[in-house]
C-alpha cells in the first residue's frame, strides 16, 4: 500500500512545514477498512476522501457492510523494521467469522479488491488505500484475515 488520501497528503504537509499554525493530530487507533470493486470507482473515491454512500464517487458505495463485517483495529511495528520507508503490521488482523457473503452499499459484490486504512471505526477519513495483490471473495463462514507484516505502507 503506498496510496495516501488528499487528506492525509495535506495533513501531512501542513503539519511537517507549518505545524505552529495546522498540526496534525494522529489518530490514537487506526482502523482498516474493506472494499469491493470490479473497476477504478473505489481508488478515486479512496483518493479524495469523498464520504457517503449514496454514489459512485464516494467510498461509502464501495464499503463492506454486511456478513457482521466490522472494520478492524491494527498495530504496526517501527518504520524501517525491515525496509527503509516502510512501515509493517505487527500483529494478525483477522475479521469477523461472515454471517452472509459481504456486499457493499452499492452493492458491487463479496469480493474485496481493495484495502484502506481508516482514522474511526465507522465514517472517518481514508489515510491510505491500496489495491490487494489478490482479490478475496468472502462468502458465508469465511473470515478475512491479514497475517502479521503482510500489510505495509511504503513512502519510498
Amino acid at each position: 500500500m503506498s496510496a495516501a488520501s488528499n487528506y492525509l497528503e495535506d495533513k501531512l504537509l501542513d503539519h511537517t512545514l507549518r505545524y505552529s499554525t495546522a498540526p496534525y493530530t494522529a489518530p490514537s487507533t487506526i482502523y482498516v477498512a474493506l472494499f469491493s470493486d470490479s473497476g477504478s470507482g473505489v481508488a478515486a473515491a479512496l483518493e479524495s476522501n469523498t464520504t457517503g454512500t449514496d454514489a459512485t464517487n464516494k467510498w461509502g458505495y464501495y464499503e463492506i457492510n454486511a456478513g457482521a463485517y466490522a472494520r478492524q483495529s491494527v498495530t504496526f511495528a517501527a518504520a524501517g523494521t525491515t525496509t527503509t520507508g516502510t512501515i509493517e503490521t505487527s500483529g494478525t488482523v483477522s475479521f469477523p467469522v461472515a454471517t452472509a457473503d459481504y456486499q457493499t452499499a452499492g452493492s458491487t459484490g463479496n469480493v474485496v479488491t481493495h484495502i484502506a486504512l481508516m482514522d474511526a471505526s465507522t465514517g472517518g477519513n481514508v489515510l491510505f488505500y491500496g489495491a490487494l495483490t489478490t482479490n478475496k471473495t468472502v462468502s458465508s463462514g469465511d473470515q478475512f484475515t491479514v497475517s502479521t507484516g503482510n500489510l505495509s505502507i511504503s513512502l519510498a
